[in-house]
């Protein structure tokens, strides 16, 4: 059996911007992608935490330390700039291995700069 388990999250970070004549994608300042594991084009959650808009999308990398969290194409019209977001990103694992995922946690400050990293379990 194999199991989607929760592998990283960004959690209350604001949205400093939004694009809707973008192709697509949220953008994120690569420090913060990379405290939580996401990779460039990799499938994200967002769950907006201002308004309950829930949505998938994939990463993309904004400017080193510059706290982006840019949402682009037709998701801006769910979030807009200002909302307090989660990112989540998740890996499949066998039953084994599910017992030991250990998500990376990353919290934010108000400019979007990690604040703290704690460790679920």
């Amino acid at each position: 059996m194999t199991r989607t388990m929760l592998a990283g999250k960004i959690h209350r970070a604001t949205v400093t911007e939004v694009n809707v004549d973008y192709e697509g994608s949220i953008t994120i300042d690569p420090s913060l992608m990379e405290a939580t594991g996401i990779l460039q084009y990799e499938m994200v959650q967002v769950l907006d935490v201002t308004n309950g808009a829930r949505l998938e999308t994939y990463a993309v990398e904004g400017d080193r330390g510059s706290g982006e969290v840019c949402v682009n194409g037709a998701a801006g019209r769910l979030i807009s700039e200002g909302d307090l977001v989660i990112i989540l990103h998740f890996v499949q694992v066998g039953d084994d291995e599910a017992q030991n995922v250990e998500p990376k946690i990353v919290l934010v400050d108000a400019k979007n700069h990690i604040s703290s990293t704690p460790n679920l379990r």
